[in-house]
């Protein structure tokens, strides 16, 4: 397939909806919305909503969540981070199989496939020049596909805009294939019970980027014709009336105050959905009862048609190991009963995960950071966003957790992964993946 051929199949793909200028996303309201897997294309069976993110067609259900520019820097190409891209002494390989007539064209695939192999997570993944030649027909139909769906001109893409999705989210895309490949592979022919949906956990600091990583990674597989579901540790939170007795049997502890913290969720509820892969996915309102939250009505839960091929799981503390009592206290006393729930878990959720995505940070401080700057922009363009001090306290419920669990994340894996199944990505304070040490 020449260039020529790819733009021309990339005009033809699915087009998102226009963006909208939404409220705060954490009291967001998500609505029913149903997704016909059998095209590439989105339906909506009622408007949807604003939130903090811009919109075009989130998770299985609900209206995607796509960033506001204002808060993703790389969207409207002012990163830092990718000012400028230094050779790192690979040898020139030609893309053949897209080489184009034109040469302005053949110019513009050269630099194009000079700049992928440069990416810090080319060789982690086993991504040789070799290889990417040979699929560089892909990475520009997929490549444009993004670029449609963030609303990007192809054409003339910024270095920050060119590092996100030809460095980071493509990478992952190709990895996560891979993944559902190998589980296929294991299923014996003639299963009587079908080929069952591969699970891709991404556990990952708040504010680092995962939601917009698995709307676009689940934007591709539907893309590419396989049936995509999402899930969230949210969508399995405990309702209003359980978090109410959950709060008062635990007093005088402030990370079981509110949702998030081990305690909180439904687990029982979670198992029952992981296991059966239902047709209705549960989703959960962040703003009843004045943004305490509670499960959303099951008649707003989105649909799905199955079979599923990949089911997308994100969650701020996915693959936590419960660490020896003493080692939680230091980090801080209220970690005890917190560690003491999170002993269920595994059971609850890790174990119906084939492939992890581990995004690594340097520092749990940077989620103070991006969770500051998200609402200080929302602020100064007149939006209900919260103070300095309510981030610090917002924030501050999740940093004990960060510091006891991620040390042993990071060296370990997550609870019950296989190191064949495992991919680690290391982001920068600007969200851009590094090199790994």
């Amino acid at each position: 397939m020449g260039l020529v051929n790819v733009l021309v199949a990339a005009q033809q793909l699915p087009r998102p909806p226009p963006l909208c200028s939404p409220p705060p996303y954490e009291h967001a309201q998500h609505s029913s919305s149903h997704f016909n897997f059998a095209i590439p294309s989105f339906s909506f069976s009622s408007p949807p909503p604003c939130s903090k993110l811009s919109q075009i067609t989130c998770r299985t259900c609900n209206p995607v969540l796509v960033p506001s520019t204002h808060r993703y820097s790389w969207l409207q190409g002012t990163s830092k981070h990718y000012a400028s891209i230094s050779s790192n002494g690979r040898r020139s390989i030609t893309p053949h199989s897209v080489f184009p007539t034109s040469p302005a064209a053949i110019s513009s695939v050269q630099d194009l496939f000079d700049f992928i192999c440069s990416g810090p997570l080319i060789e982690q993944l086993g991504l040789t020049p070799n290889i990417i030649s040979e699929r560089i027909d892909k990475w520009l139909q997929y490549g444009l596909s993004l670029c449609r769906l963030f609303k990007l001109n192809e054409l003339n893409l910024t270095i920050p805009q060119k590092a996100r999705i030809y460095h980071y989210y493509l990478p992952v895309f190709f990895w996560c294939e891979d993944q559902i490949s190998l589980q296929k592979s294991k299923v014996k022919d003639g299963d009587g019970n079908g080929i069952p949906p591969t699970v891709i956990g991404f556990s990952a600091p708040q504010g680092c980027g995962k939601t917009t990583l698995v709307f676009a990674l689940d934007y591709l597989f539907r893309v590419t014709g396989r049936k995509s579901a999402t899930l969230s540790i949210d969508d399995f939170y405990l309702t209003a009336e359980d978090q109410a007795k959950l709060r008062n049997a635990n007093p005088e502890n402030a990370l079981l105050e509110l949702r998030g913290n081990a305690g909180s969720h439904d687990l029982p509820f979670s198992i029952d959905i992981l296991q059966g892969m239902k047709m209705k996915l549960p989703r959960y309102d962040k703003s009843a009862y004045g943004g305490r939250g509670d499960r959303a009505d099951p008649s707003t839960w989105p649909e799905v048609e199955g079979p599923l091929e990949v089911v997308l799981f994100e969650g701020w503390m996915l693959g936590f190991k419960p660490l020896p009592n003493n080692v939680v206290k230091e980090v801080d006393p209220q970690l005890e009963v917190v560690n003491k729930n999170l002993e269920a878990y595994y059971n609850a959720w890790d174990k119906f995960i084939q492939s992890w995505i581990v995004i690594k940070i340097k520092d749990p401080s940077c989620v103070f950071q991006w969770r500051l700057q998200a609402e200080i922009a929302m602020r100064a363009e007149g939006k209900p966003g919260m103070t300095d001090e309510e981030v610090q306290d917002f924030v501050s419920r999740y940093l004990p957790a960060y510091k006891a669990y991620l040390p042993t994340l990071y060296a370990e894996g997550p609870n019950g992964s296989d190191p064949k199944h495992l991919l680690v990505v290391e982001i920068d304070e600007e969200r851009n993946p590094i090199l790994s040490n």
